[in-house]
């Protein structure tokens, strides 16, 4: 992703931490070993699509302590079910279902879980070259992760397809399994709770600025 959403600007510092987080494969893994018309073999998906289905994990609110557990699984039933695949949708938004309903079913456990604290810094900045600098994007990245954490499940997952990962709303709808109008119901409810969230973050760091 070459330019930062507009509704990630409204927070501050944002723009240069809307990148895979610290640790994460690189993104631009995201085409190799693909060939157009071809079937794809299991490893040709797991090396391409590795480092987005560990982002969209991530993002999804999975625990940070889960999060490589997850991941696995997802691929687990990408290798049993692969061969069901039949390009009625792309394949990135094939496996990106597959991942949101494996999460869905790892934040309930966790939620059930009793003391069990998620970690509001899962989404780390991308290393900076002063240390003025790394403070800034992980502040910034800690403050778009409390706000993800704050919508509820249905507006985080089109909110995170929408505007971190760039899906168009059709493709967004065969992810989640919705109408084409729902999903666009909840893209435009999500971006106005997240742009109430980016206010409530300015006003406070106003205040302590001031």
């Amino acid at each position: 992703m070459t330019d930062s959403p507009a509704h990630l600007h409204s927070v501050p510092g944002m723009a240069s931490v809307v990148t895979a987080p610290a640790g994460a494969p690189s993104p631009a893994e995201g085409s190799r070993g693909l060939v157009a018309d071809q079937a794809p073999s299991f490893e040709s998906v797991y090396d391409a699509y590795f480092p987005y289905i560990w982002r969209s994990v991530q993002r999804l609110g999975v625990p940070a302590s889960q999060v490589d557990d997850v991941v696995q699984e997802v691929f687990i039933v990408v290798y049993r079910r692969l061969g069901d695949f039949e390009a009625r949708s792309t394949l990135k938004t094939w496996l990106y279902g597959i991942a949101l309903r494996v999460a869905r079913v790892h934040r309930a456990r966790a939620r059930r879980a009793q003391g069990e604290e998620l970690d509001a810094n899962r989404e780390r900045a991308p290393e900076a070259t002063r240390p003025d600098e790394r403070a800034a994007n992980a502040e910034a990245a800690s403050v778009v992760q409390t706000i993800l954490d704050g919508l509820d499940d249905e507006q985080r997952e089109v909110f995170v397809l929408a505007e971190l990962e760039q899906l168009s709303v059709p493709e967004i709808a065969r992810a989640l399994e919705v109408k084409l109008n729902t999903a666009y119901s909840r893209l435009r409810l999500a971006r106005a709770a997240f742009a109430e969230g980016a206010a409530r973050a300015r006003a406070k760091d106003r205040w302590r600025t001031a």
